[in-house]
């Protein structure tokens, strides 16, 4: 999908102050804590893209990342001697995330307490600041995290394990399901990401696994989490499974419940399976038998075997060639084009299933695709990274409050926030309708008008040679004739380059 310029000022407003924007900040470090000296960014003046197309360290940097800071081309470029062994080691660089000091992620986020308490205690808490604070950090870490593939990743699987935080304990439990399923396994195995989402409190409770049970021959088991577990969480709609697979799978879940507010006064939060809600008798899924048991077994041994079911669910669709083709469709769809190419998904649903769903495998064989490569500037932003870019590109310090979220409320992109299963669209369509808000909210950024957030634009001048090479760092290519043109008789130079197509389609 291509827009011009024209449709995006007119989308946007006019027109609104000199080029700039950002100033040199790193969050404060605790050096003591660190214990090692963290490097700020390279001296100035910084390196910018040269040509009129974005190079491929341009390409690496919009799509690992949530954009690039004003320096970020600079230090890439010093990767290597040529683009592909500058690219080759970048993705490397961001794969091995652990390996990546990230202090200034760390202080962004350390006055949010609620984000490592145990479930339990997070039921102490007021929904609203608990889901304000897991708001702006997940705001802060993208913004500010060095570790920006680790956090593309978290938000991608955060979109494919949707979970609506406004329902019901979901509210509490959401906190612990970021940390322990999607940011603890974001770059991990799938196999091990998807059994973490299914017995996740958090997951139980938004799909309705939780009331899954079956204690007489009258009592039809409740079959939700068991079509989303299939539809969007595996093997994807129309590969080959049928309705009895669901309800077979739905037998196969029978019996997890979970410590509910209301219900329970000790352990709120505390998964369980209870032998006595599980529908004991045998079940076919994709055409593979799972033996049943005898409810006169001892109730260790009933447990133990029902329990093992849903292992053995997991087993049969985690790296099922359709759950390849699925995961692999969409990685592709998120990092190279809304329609993906058939050759790309082909080749990352073999890496997929080859690496027994190694995540960063699977990544490491997209990224090295000619279809990656070479198909560059097609993506619209989404307002959550249309927003985040913004800042980075600006190099702005924000408190990342409600000032700032509520940018992503009006544009329909606060996170945990989506209603249904689905998660939000990766397709530019759905997000067409935003685009005014985009020019409001970059003109407002430009303006100084968002509390807790400001830019400098004197520091981000000094630190290029020319303003042609500080609108390159934006665009994350040189301006052409047009834009300049644009630029010279502009007086919101800053919002109208944010607004522009060559920065909202990376």
């Amino acid at each position: 999908m291509k827009f011009d310029r024209r449709q995006f000022v007119q989308a946007g407003g006019a027109s609104a102050a000199v080029l700039a924007a950002g100033c040199n900040y790193v969050p404060e470090v605790n050096l003591e804590l660190f214990g090692r000296h963290v490097p700020g960014p390279p001296k100035p003046p910084f390196r910018v893209p040269t040509k009129l197309k974005a190079d491929l360290v341009s390409h690496s940097l919009n799509r690992l990342t949530f954009g690039p800071r004003p320096w970020d081309y600079h230090l890439a470029h010093e990767l290597g001697e040529d683009e592909d062994e500058r690219h080759y080691n970048f993705v490397e660089r961001q794969l091995a995330f652990e390996k990546i000091d990230d202090p200034a992620g760390y202080n962004a986020v350390r006055r949010y307490e609620t984000l490592s308490l145990p479930v339990g205690e997070l039921f102490e808490y007021q929904e609203k600041l608990l889901l304000r604070e897991l708001t702006e950090a997940t705001l802060m870490r993208a913004i500010y995290s060095e570790r920006q593939l680790y956090e593309v990743m978290v938000q991608f699987w955060s979109d494919h394990f949707n979970i609506d935080s406004s329902k019901g304990d979901c509210k509490w439990l959401k906190v612990a399901d970021d940390r322990d399923v999607i940011r603890k396994h974001a770059l991990g195995t799938f196999p091990e990401l998807l059994a973490a989402s299914a017995k996740s409190p958090a997951m139980l409770w938004y799909l309705d696994g939780r009331v899954n049970r079956k204690r007489n021959d009258n009592e039809k088991p409740n079959e939700n989490y068991a079509r989303e577990l299939l539809e969007l969480h595996s093997l994807g709609v129309n590969s080959g499974y049928t309705q009895k697979d669901v309800m077979e799978v739905a037998r196969c879940l029978t019996g997890w419940t979970i410590r509910e507010t209301g219900r329970s006064r000790m352990g709120i939060g505390t998964i369980e399976f209870e032998p006595y809600l599980h529908d004991k008798g045998d079940k076919v899924v994709l055409g593979r038998k799972i033996e049943g048991h005898s409810e006169n077994l001892p109730y260790d041994e009933q447990k133990r075997r029902g329990e093992a079911e849903l292992d053995q669910i997991l087993k049969i669709i985690s790296l099922h060639e359709y759950t390849a083709n699925y995961i692999a469709t969409k990685l592709c769809r998120r990092f190279i084009a809304d329609d993906p190419p058939e050759a790309a998904v082909k080749k990352v649903a073999e890496w997929f299933v080859n690496s027994d769903g190694d995540i960063r495998q699977t990544l490491r064989s997209l990224f090295h695709t000619d279809e990656f490569k070479n198909t560059r500037g097609n993506k619209l932003k989404r307002p959550f990274n249309f927003i985040v870019s913004a800042l980075r590109a600006t190099n702005a310090v924000t408190d990342g409050s409600e000032r700032v979220t509520d940018y992503l409320l009006r544009m329909g992109h606060a996170p945990f926030q989506y209603p249904t299963p689905d998660g939000y669209p990766e397709e530019a369509n759905p997000w067409l309708g935003t685009l005014l808000w985009r020019w409001n909210f970059a003109r407002s950024l430009e303006r100084g008008e968002i509390k807790g957030t400001r830019v400098d634009a004197g520091k981000l001048r000094d630190s290029f040679e020319t303003r042609r090479h500080a609108a390159a760092a934006v665009l994350g290519r040189t301006p052409n004739t047009d834009e300049v043109a644009e630029l010279k008789s502009s007086e919101s130079q800053v919002a109208l380059l944010l607004a522009s197509p060559g920065f909202q389609m990376c």
